[in-house]
């Protein structure tokens, strides 16, 4: 398997642990949890289920289905055959007799995949877990329960922060992310696909480090074919995905879309009064259980924008696939079959790329970090804007401020070849450098940092930068 060395020691560390385990893993569609699970336990399961889609099934029937379906399970992975459960009481009580039965001491793992697809309306589920977990399986010191789920909501609300039955029963819980670059290059070249860096970061801008969407890759064709392929020909693989994301695991899909759209709109994000007045909702617990969830799905990002008040927090998009599907997809879908073939250099694209690479170097601010030599320095992430109708060039693509009393005062530049200085863009620089000073402590020193794809040119202005970040250094892996 590619990547998740850390998720794999983690689940294998607990695993050995001679104590009873609740392990929670969540995150967003497609990214990869049940293929960690299944390949980190290939052969060691004592029981495991995938629940049914609730779209696969009538609402009025569904509950029965799941039922059925999880007896099956049962069944296949060697439980005598017995009368089918008409409860999840009766179903969870049956695995425990299973499981009893095949107990000889050594560790038994129960996968439960798509967990939130069990709790079906007035299905009694929850409370029939709990009565499995807290009355029996809490007690076995050689059980380990795995749950996994893509409705982020759902497993934030049931399970992490359950006040409940299940209060504090949770004794680890991943939120995976998506690949870094360095994940995704070893993807590639693991499947044979032969892209450079610079292609692989334009892939990572589209698609976003998600191991499910780079699978549709092929090896025979070029990039911009493939980018083809995935959204623009007739009957594009990735077209309806955008929906599909939000559909699958939100109950109220369309008004977590409208916040995705909303964020789309402005780079430096909204605040939560913000969102609320744009879209006309009410600011409250449904709106706060939205914004989390797509938190812990890596969709948006909270942060506080340099010399404003935690307060004043702002949610931003930084999900690639879906900041490129609403540049490009939505409303109206290009017809051209070959669109980005013949696109490449047009203003719309390049465009879409300065704005992408800024939700990259975002997303792999820990590399920077390590690049920059300052790994274990505490450091706050920030973007700046020193007027909403900046006109002269008051604004600040990242901040890194860090506890030894230096800002990185971050630009980011993506460009086909090395980055050039010329004097209008030296003379904009110091005005930024000499703005951003008056904000600060006079104990801070701001250091000028070039995040860009091939390097700087070495000319007469070249110098305004102390530190310059290469694509080459978004790929270092992960510590």
């Amino acid at each position: 398997m590619v990547g998740r060395e850390h998720e794999i020691k983690v689940l294998n560390r607990l695993y050995d642990r001679n104590r009873a385990e609740l392990v929670a893993i969540y995150g967003r569609r497609r990214v990869g949890k049940t293929y960690l699970v299944d390949e980190t336990f290939s052969g060691r399961f004592t029981f495991r289920h995938a629940a049914l889609s609730p779209a696969d099934e009538e609402s009025k029937g569904l509950l029965q289905a799941q039922l059925d379906h999880f007896y099956q399970s049962l069944v296949l992975y060697g439980m005598e055959e017995a009368k089918k459960p008409g409860s999840w009481a009766e179903a969870f009580f049956m695995l425990e007799k299973h499981l009893q039965k095949k107990d000889n001491g050594s560790r038994q793992v129960v996968f439960l995949d798509e967990l939130p697809w069990l709790d079906t309306p007035k299905s009694g589920f929850m409370r029939a877990f709990e009565g499995f977990w807290n009355n029996w399986g809490c007690h076995r010191k050689n059980l380990m329960v795995i749950v996994c789920g893509s409705a982020n909501s759902w497993i934030l609300d049931n399970l992490i922060n359950n006040h409940g039955g299940l209060y504090d029963r949770i004794t680890y819980e991943i939120n995976l992310s998506p690949f870094t670059l360095h994940e995704c290059e070893a993807y590639y070249k693991a499947n044979d696909i032969a892209f450079s860096r610079y292609d692989i970061v334009q892939g990572y801008m589209i698609l976003g480090g998600i191991p499910y969407y780079m699978g549709y890759m092929d090896g025979e064709k070029s990039f911009a074919q493939n980018v083809d392929d995935m959204f623009f020909v007739r009957k594009p693989k990735l077209l309806n995905e955008f929906d599909r994301l939000f559909d699958s695991v939100f109950v109220n899909p369309e008004a977590v879309k409208r916040i995705v759209r909303l964020l789309y709109t402005r780079n430096a994000g909204y605040t939560r009064r913000e969102i609320t007045e744009k879209l006309k909702i009410t600011d409250g617990g449904r709106l706060s259980r939205n914004l989390n969830a797509l938190i812990a799905g890596d969709f948006i990002i909270k942060y506080v924008p340099f010399g404003l008040k935690k307060r004043e927090e702002h949610y931003k998009l930084t999900d690639p696939f879906c900041l490129f599907y609403l540049h490009f997809l939505n409303p109206d879908r290009q017809n051209n079959p070959k669109f980005w073939q013949q696109n490449t250099t047009m203003p719309t694209v390049a465009t879409w790329r300065g704005y992408a690479f800024e939700n990259v170097c975002f997303n792999h601010v820990e590399q920077i970090k390590d690049a920059l030599g300052i790994s274990g320095v505490i450091t706050t992430n920030s973007a700046w804007s020193k007027r909403e109708d900046d006109k002269d060039g008051m604004q600040i693509d990242l901040l890194l401020c860090r506890n030894d009393n230096v800002i990185n005062m971050c630009e980011i530049k993506f460009y086909s070849g090395e980055f050039a200085v010329n004097k209008r863009y030296y003379n904009t620089l110091m005005q930024r450098q000499e703005a951003l000073a008056k904000e600060v402590s006079w104990k801070m020193v701001v250091h000028n940092t070039l995040i860009t794809t091939n390097g700087l040119k070495k000319n007469e202005y070249s110098g305004i930068f102390t530190n310059t970040i290469t694509l080459n250094d978004l790929f270092r892996e992960s510590r």
